[in-house]
């Protein structure tokens, strides 16, 4: 689970719990079942306007990705080359083909069998540069389609407000309900902001920092691979790879990647 988000989540509950309690208010005053409707419903509906089926219906899945920690396999991923230059320079780049099944990263196994099968640099680049376009092209949709429903929650939460006042000022003859409506009314503004800032639109920013971190573990391997295939020191190919790596990453593997 990413802890981070799960702070955040509980986090946003509690400040504005504690923002209605410290204002001499109760919690209950700001839970309404129609506002619910309203602006969650409402927002998402609007999804299906804007996007294609299997996207708004598919982006309930897409959240639970911002709950998760994904581990892109960096620091194993400089290790297994460094193994893999070493083994090719004493026994060939053919001799990599042995053992491919094994490997568990299907980007790392398709570079390599490219290479295996006599592949120039140039066209290895391009297939694999093509997938993590492709992959990333995905990534950013799910992203967009966030993003658009951190965008629509605002104006269904006013959408809400302005049926609220329709609803009050229909019944002005009753004054002592002004005031009770009126904060009804205006819960529903409180929600689609709630959704816009602290969901929907982090959950976004998440995304998008996930594929940058995926994306980033790829373009290394492209060019361990490459590397390998212009048959570079292991040494040096170590270094090319640990510049992609944080400080502290690159800390802990440091001294045994780059042994003499």
């Amino acid at each position: 689970m990413d802890i981070a988000s799960i702070i955040g989540f509980i986090g946003g509950v509690a400040m504005v719990m504690l923002g209605v309690i410290s204002g001499g208010s109760s919690v209950m005053n700001i839970v309404d079942i129609p506002s619910v409707i309203i602006t969650v419903g409402g927002s998402y509906m609007a999804l299906f306007v804007s996007s294609p089926m299997n996207l708004a219906v598919g982006i309930w899945g897409i959240l639970s990705r911002c709950f998760k920690t994904f581990d892109f396999g960096e620091k194993t991923a400089v290790q297994n080359m460094v193994n893999l230059a070493e083994k090719a320079r004493r026994e060939g780049i053919l001799a990599l083909e042995e053992g491919l099944d094994d490997i568990d990263d299907n980007f790392l196994k398709e570079g390599l069998r490219l290479m295996v099968d006599g592949s120039d640099a140039s066209a290895i680049r391009a297939i694999l540069e093509n997938e993590m376009a492709q992959a990333e092209a995905r990534h950013m949709e799910w992203a967009g389609v966030m993003a658009q429903w951190a965008g629509y929650a605002p104006g269904w939460g006013m959408m809400g407000t302005v049926i609220g006042l329709i609803g009050m000022l229909q019944n002005l003859e009753d004054k002592s309900s002004l005031g009770p409506n009126m904060a009804v009314a205006l819960i529903t503004t409180l929600y689609g902001s709630m959704l816009a800032n602290w969901l929907f639109g982090p959950m976004g920013t998440k995304l998008v920092a996930q594929n940058t971190r995926e994306m980033n573990a790829k373009e290394m391997v492209l060019e361990g691979i490459l590397s390998i295939q212009t048959g570079d020191n292991p040494r040096i190919l170590a270094q090319k790879l640990l510049t992609y790596l944080d400080p502290k990453t690159r800390k802990a593997i440091e001294a045994d990647v780059l042994k003499d």
